[in-house]
């Protein structure tokens, strides 16, 4: 059931956002890094922690059963929110990073030397540095899809980088240093044609609307709670079930073996053999409460404020001489990138925290993003749908300050 979108509304469900930082009423424009979490994740952690929280699939005692059931119920949650087919194709893990080098240590575990990856020029480090490394370790080559002056890859050059030895296309859905929106359907749809699988970095595309992974026709989709209203340190991996059947355990420990002997050990099935040792089992449960709560909302409803915002601020920025928005692809997230004449990044953002903002400045772990438009950094403005037009005028005000400050 969908619910009336209304910001101001929303924002009573979040206990964070009502609080002064130096003074002055807090805007949090950093959701890119991070969202605030409601109080129904919140109350669902407190709840579990108060009167269910055991260890999870080994204990026969009350206590323990619950906790399974909460733990695989948000497994299910996951599942649904990402229309997999499957419950064991989704495995809970720390985030969107350790999911990559699952992927990058246990399906990478096939690659030989010379074969490919191909990732593009818009990746944040966590989609980066698990392919390097296979390069460093296996002798693998990475090929790059480029991107263009306006932040968007240039997908009619992907053809050309696929040959018979591509192993995998491993992209983001959503840029984190810009905003930008992937192709993830046309990139999937190539890398098919090719016989190549695909991995989504996530991180960035849950929080801005339901995934639909069978939609997609990804083979794997990487997500973290923290960026979707959940909790830190917990995430999940969309596998296709067939791949993950045929790959060889991440790690190794308890829950994940079906028999151990000093002599022979039989590995369990997806998703336990992904899954080894004590989880974050609150986190998971969080997670899940958070999927919970988002599915309340008509996302239309939510993706039209977002863009209002976006195309707001955007036209209140450029207002502003001097001010300069990095990468202004046609189809983003209300993720801005900018930077001012005469005036470091890190000083903006620390101005304007002096001014209660919270914004993010520097290479967003997208180096290769900043050394495109030649920039040590930017200053980055992330909006939820918690925010609001107002918040908006606040950040336009403080810059207009800072210009007449230090510029």
């Amino acid at each position: 059931m969908s619910v009336r979108f209304d910001p101001h509304s929303v924002r009573e469900d979040f206990p964070i956002l009502h609080q002064s930082i130096h003074g002055r009423p807090l805007v949090y424009l950093d959701n890119a890094a991070t969202t605030q979490k409601p109080r129904a994740v919140i109350d669902a952690v407190r709840h579990f922690y108060e009167h269910d929280y055991a260890n999870i699939h080994r204990g026969v005692h009350a206590l323990s059963a619950r906790a399974t059931e909460a733990f695989e119920g948000a497994r299910e949650t996951v599942q649904r929110y990402l229309n997999a087919a499957y419950r064991d194709e989704i495995i809970f893990v720390r985030g969107a990073t350790e999911a990559i080098n699952l992927v990058a240590n246990s399906f990478g575990q096939q690659f030989e030397e010379g074969d490919e990856v191909v990732i593009s020029g818009l990746e944040h480090h966590a989609n980066i540095v698990p392919w390097y490394r296979l390069q460093e370790q296996r002798g693998i080559r990475l090929r790059i899809l480029p991107i263009n002056d306006r932040g968007e890859v240039l997908i009619e050059q992907l053809p050309a980088l696929l040959t018979k030895r591509t192993r995998l296309v491993a992209v983001s859905h959503v840029s984190n240093a810009l905003g930008t929106i992937n192709p993830i359907g046309e990139i999937t749809r190539i890398a098919h044609e090719h016989e190549v699988p695909v991995l989504v970095d996530g991180a960035q595309g849950l929080p801005h609307g339901p995934v639909d992974v069978q939609a997609l026709d990804v083979d794997f989709y990487a997500c973290s709670g923290h960026k979707a209203y959940g909790p830190s340190g917990i995430g999940a991996l969309y596998g296709r079930r067939e791949l993950l059947a045929a790959m060889p355990p991440f790690m190794g420990g308890g829950d994940m073996i079906e028999t151990v002997s000093f002599d022979t050990i039989t590995y369990a099935a997806p998703p336990a053999r992904f899954e080894a040792g004590t989880p974050n089992i609150e986190g998971a449960i969080g997670f899940g409460a958070a999927l919970e709560y988002l599915s309340r909302f008509d996302w239309r409803a939510l993706q039209a404020h977002e863009k209002m915002l976006c195309d707001y601020a955007t036209e209140r920025l450029l207002a502003i001489p001097g001010l300069r928005i990095i990468g202004q692809a046609e189809n983003k997230v209300a993720v801005i990138s900018f930077v001012m004449d005469g005036v470091h990044p890190h000083d903006i953002g620390t101005l304007l925290d002096s001014f209660g903002i919270a914004i993010r400045a520097g290479h967003h772990c997208a180096m290769p993003v900043m050394q495109q438009f030649n920039l040590p950094g930017t200053a980055r403005a992330s909006f939820a749908f918690y925010n609001t037009q107002e918040e908006v005028d606040r950040l336009i005000e403080s810059l207009i300050k800072i210009r007449d400050m230090l510029a």
